[in-house]
């Protein structure tokens, strides 16, 4: 409300109060404070939002990393499985030449000079036996059994017995000492064969192993 000086024609001001000023001022102040708060904030939080989305890009960046060292981690792993498989086939098969080795050399050791080699062969079939069973042992099973033979041909000259000379052969072999715990039987068959124009009497010698070995 306004008081008017009809005198001198204008309008009286209003005296200022201490009080209405604070309010004034008060109510000023406070939507300024208010906006001052909520810039902080919105300022605050753009800061927060601006280092969390550094964050994350870094942590994207090292999940990528990690995801390219799972993989590489994987293919690792299978080279590994496939090494391993591949070692078990060079012991086994390294096992199983060793055990050849020392037969070969033991049959070449005992061999009588005028004795000639003309084939070598190894067989092998399976027979069933009956074994304990593994998780009960007072009861058995039907196993399957590898039986290996050894089938040798070889003959002799002319001016030579043919058939005393293979039965010191197999002699030789049975006494052995390596060969001949491993021998289950040795069985000789004969046939004349011509070699060289020439008619000669051809045994075959098979070296019959023990069931398993």
């Amino acid at each position: 409300m306004f008081t008017i000086d009809l005198l001198k024609g204008r309008g009286i001001p209003i005296k200022s109060r201490p009080g209405g000023i604070a309010i004034s001022a008060v109510a000023v102040a406070v939507p300024v404070l208010i906006a001052i708060v909520m810039l902080g904030i919105y300022l605050h939080n753009r800061i927060i939002i601006s280092v969390n989305m550094r964050d994350i890009t870094m942590h994207e960046a090292e999940i990528g990393k990690l995801s390219d060292l799972v993989k590489q981690l994987e293919a690792l792993e299978k080279e590994k499985a496939a090494c391993n498989d591949y070692l078990s086939e060079v012991k086994f098969s390294i096992a199983r030449y060793t055990q050849w080795s020392l037969v070969l050399a033991t049959v070449v050791e005992n061999m009588p000079r005028t004795v000639v080699l003309n084939g070598l062969e190894v067989n092998q079939r399976s027979i069933r036996q009956k074994a304990p069973k593994k998780d009960d042992p007072n009861k058995t099973v039907d196993i399957d059994v590898p039986v290996r033979t050894l089938s040798m041909k070889v003959y002799t000259g002319a001016q030579s017995s043919g058939d005393e000379l293979v039965k010191d052969f197999q002699s030789r072999l049975r006494s052995s000492a390596f060969l001949g715990p491993k021998l289950e039987t040795i069985t000789v068959a004969q046939e004349t064969v011509t070699l060289d124009k020439q008619d000669v009497v051809m045994y075959q010698i098979n070296c019959i192993f023990k069931p398993g070995l």
